[in-house]
């Protein structure tokens, strides 16, 4: 193919898009005018006689106390970073700042509650101190862990009362905000504290030439963000940082303890004793601005286009095959910005206090073609998290196909005890068995010249559509409808009606795997690593 062909494709694979997401959102707006006096969730919005889309309880709770949060994260910031300049802090003494901080935040969200959390906390550390250097410590660590990750939510946090009357009173002081949900994100700290405690004798290995051979970034003489914060959680930090204070400090660190992100203990303590110098002020700064440009964006989305209110009044059950698609495409897209406007505020106010955490969502969710760049893209963070302590540790690669049930099942688990959330985990896990198999198979076919390049291409962007059709009913399900709604999806779309617009929809997913970014798509990217010696497949 020439390069004349290869403008052409692209000329008329950006008209597809552009006249897609036209009828997107002239049918979006057209269903939210139609509808919404059916709808649930809807207030006065902040423009003059427009609703705002109010459904989401995560969001609506967000959004409602971000002034008074950014109040308070901005005080309490500012005087953890005055300390650090006036006195030269390093780790124990910053821990000891951030620590009581933490714990007058953490005393107004939770109130008297907050003892369960500082009881279970010490409980791990001891745990830890006993028996980390032992060789059957992880099973212990992960029992004591998963053990309190399904009781707090199977007693609703416990009560003081079922200890004795005379602790009852303390029940009335329950705070602002549930503790138990919080905890899932207490669990995986504890026991990233507890596993790098257990390594701390022993230097894990990076593989640096291997990295450096696939990253642009680092091959060009840079250090890319991923591998600088590898090298930060692989390498240990010394015994004495490993102590009770700068424990408590990382399990309730104020930034990150609501949502996170996600960060190792090792990376965490190494910048609380010298702070991130990866982002400049004015790097901060910026994006500190991009965020209030996506929060403007979000306003926009959930003022004139009412997906998640949709979904949950069930309305869309009442609505043509065209039309459910929409909705469902929309309700993914909200969540996706929903969660990165979450991730990214707190992110940035851990960049303020000097803490870099790995940025989630680093790839917009209608740029991901196979599912294991979803799951690398969306929760981030909790993707490395569960790399290193949970993947690698069962075996890595090797056992890969029984391994991917292991890490969602528990996924699942870590989010709630819900069928639907299995339903959605194990869904998932058998989208990943064809995926698994393909790149195994492919990894025999070369690339060597045009016409299998060719090949290559149009197999990948058919692959990829299926791809994103099946993360749309696996998400869809886990998180909207639930398991009985499988066959409703399949009742809708696998009938006369329904079929014209399931092909739309995969070719119009086609379309977007195949749009390029600035005209190349990269193999390795894609999982499809096929040949070292071709770095990029061009297709424009």
């Amino acid at each position: 193919m020439n390069n004349s062909w290869r403008q052409q494709e692209l000329v008329f694979l950006l008209l597809y898009a552009i006249i897609f997401y036209i009828i997107i959102i002239h049918y979006s707006l057209q269903l939210s005018h139609d509808h919404y006096s059916k709808l649930y969730g809807l207030r006065p919005g902040l423009f003059s006689g427009q609703l705002n889309d109010a459904s989401d309880a995560q969001w609506r709770n967000f959004r409602s106390n971000l002034p008074i949060l950014t109040f308070v994260f901005g005080l309490f910031t500012s005087i953890a970073n005055i300390l650090r300049a006036f006195y030269n802090l390093k780790a124990e003494g910053m821990s000891i700042v951030w620590l009581l901080i933490s714990l007058a935040y953490l005393s107004y969200l939770h109130g008297a509650f907050i003892i369960f959390i500082l009881s279970i906390a010490s409980a791990n550390f001891l745990l830890v101190k006993i028996f980390g250097q032992t060789k059957y410590f992880p099973f212990v660590l992960w029992v004591f862990n998963l053990s309190f990750l399904v009781c707090n939510r199977v007693y609703e946090g416990y009560s003081f009362a079922n200890f004795g009357n005379r602790w009852a009173y303390l029940d009335k002081f329950r705070g602002t905000f549930r503790w138990h949900i919080c905890f899932n994100f207490v669990v995986l700290r504890m026991i990233s504290f507890g596993y790098d405690y257990h390594w701390s004798g022993h230097n894990t290995y990076v593989d640096q030439e291997k990295h450096i051979r696939h990253c642009t970034t680092c091959s060009s003489g840079k250090t890319c963000y991923k591998m600088l914060q590898a090298s930060r959680q692989e390498r240990s930090v010394g015994i004495d940082k490993f102590s009770y204070t700068l424990y408590l400090c990382y399990l309730l660190f104020a930034p990150l303890y609501i949502a996170g992100p996600v960060i190792s203990f090792n990376a965490f303590a190494s910048q609380l004793d010298t702070p991130q110098k990866s982002y400049t002020l004015k790097q901060v700064v910026w994006y500190g601005f991009r965020w209030v440009l996506c929060l403007f964006l979000m306003e926009t989305m959930t003022h004139f286009f009412f997906y998640n209110a949709f979904a949950i009044s069930g309305i869309w059950k009442q609505l043509s095959p065209m039309e459910v698609f929409i909705v469902g495409y929309g309700v993914l897209n909200f969540m996706w910005l929903k969660f990165f406007l979450i991730w990214r505020y707190f992110r940035f106010w851990a960049l303020v206090s000097g803490i870099e955490a790995p940025e989630n969502m680093p790839r917009c969710i209608n740029n991901c073609y196979n599912l294991e760049s979803f799951w690398k893209n969306w929760h981030a963070s909790f993707n490395k998290w569960l790399v290193r302590y949970m993947y690698i540790p069962l075996g890595g690669s090797r056992r890969k196909l029984l391994n991917v049930w292991v890490v969602f099942t528990f996924v699942a688990v870590w989010h709630d005890l819900e069928w639907k959330l299995l339903s959605w985990a194990w869904l998932t896990c058998i989208f990943f068995i064809p995926e698994m198999i393909v790149k195994s198979a492919s990894t025999s076919f070369k690339v060597d010249n045009v016409f299998k390049e060719f090949i290559f291409r149009e197999l990948s962007a058919v692959a990829g559509a299926i791809t994103i059709t099946c993360l749309m009913v696996a998400n869809l399900v886990g998180f909207v409808i639930g398991p009985s709604g499988i066959s409703w999806l399949k009742s809708v779309f696998l009938q006369a009606q329904g079929l014209p617009t399931l092909f739309g929809l995969l070719v119009t997913f086609y379309v977007g795997t195949k749009i390029p970014s600035k005209g190349y798509i990269r193999v390795e990217e894609r999982g499809y690593d096929l040949n070292p010696n071709i770095k990029h497949l061009q297709l424009s």
